[in-house]
């Protein structure tokens, strides 16, 4: 029995498992959709989405203003973070893109940064496929009332 066991197993070895999504998770950094079965976009979608809250946790540009203890504690953190980060995405550069311009264009949404179309089923094997891909409109304001 699989108790308190979260994931799904796809019938692969966890070695390839991780590898497998550790190329879709860059893949889809580097071009903003990937087609891939619906079981693995929702997979993906939980790793991709770490990634990107990674990259939000930490200062961007805000450390020219900070000096002494506090600089250095938060370049500390921006290191943690890119460190975190680079388990999953195998591209150095697309790690720079990632914690520059996905934080930027994620800072004010509070999560949901991947959507999940559904393509129907593929002929062959009939699998069911979607498209999963990064959300590129901007968080909506709240709205005052």
């Amino acid at each position: 029995m699989r108790h308190k066991s979260a994931g799904r197993q796809f019938g692969i070895g966890s070695a390839h498992r991780k590898a497998m999504f550790n190329n879709m998770v860059t893949s889809l950094m580097e071009h903003g959709r990937i087609q891939t079965t619906e079981q693995k976009a929702k997979e993906l979608r939980k790793i991709a989405e770490r990634v990107i809250t990674f990259s939000k946790k930490v200062p961007n540009a805000d450390l020219s203003r900070l000096e002494g203890a506090e600089l250095a504690e938060a370049k500390a953190k921006r290191v943690h973070a890119i460190r975190l980060a680079r388990r999953y995405v195998c591209n150095r550069d697309l790690l720079q893109k990632i914690f520059t311009e996905y934080s930027d264009r994620y800072a004010a949404r509070p999560g949901g940064y991947t959507r999940i179309i559904k393509l129907g089923r593929r002929s062959g094997d009939n699998a069911a496929m979607a498209l999963i891909e990064l959300v590129t409109e901007p968080y909506p304001a709240a709205v005052a009332e």
